[in-house]
């Protein structure tokens, strides 16, 4: 039982230093302050249950993402001088996985804090 719990410790002292890695990015802090804007209107606004877990699905799949990209950049990084003519690609693609999903979580976003914010809109605009 102690050997299991010191297993976990150390696995979660692993991930525990793979996020501080992945913090050093700029794109990575970015996201999270983003996320944190999200999380505080989630909160502020009177968002059902369901669009909160919508809402956190979003911002988890887009930290996700952007863990693997940086993960998928380290790697090639470690290529570049076999496979030099496939490591812009190969960047590049897993760049547009996290842009399309930042763009669907925005979307989604606008999708659910529209409706709380037309009101102010609407004075805004009279």
């Amino acid at each position: 039982m102690q050997k299991t719990i010191r297993r976990v410790c150390k696995s979660f002292y692993h991930a525990g230093n793979g996020l501080r890695l992945v913090w050093q990015g700029t794109m990575f802090r970015i996201m999270v302050a983003i996320a944190g804007v999200v999380v505080i209107a989630s909160i502020a606004l009177p968002v059902s249950r369901k669009e909160a877990v919508v809402l956190l699905f979003s911002i988890v799949i887009v930290l996700v993402l952007e863990v693997l990209n940086t993960i998928i950049e380290h790697l090639v990084d470690m290529l570049q001088p076999r496979l030099h003519t496939y490591v812009r690609s190969i960047k590049d693609m897993m760049a547009a996985a996290v842009l399309l999903a930042s763009i669907g979580a925005f979307f989604i976003g606008i999708l659910i804090f529209l409706p709380y914010f037309s009101p102010l809109l609407s004075f805004l605009a009279s």
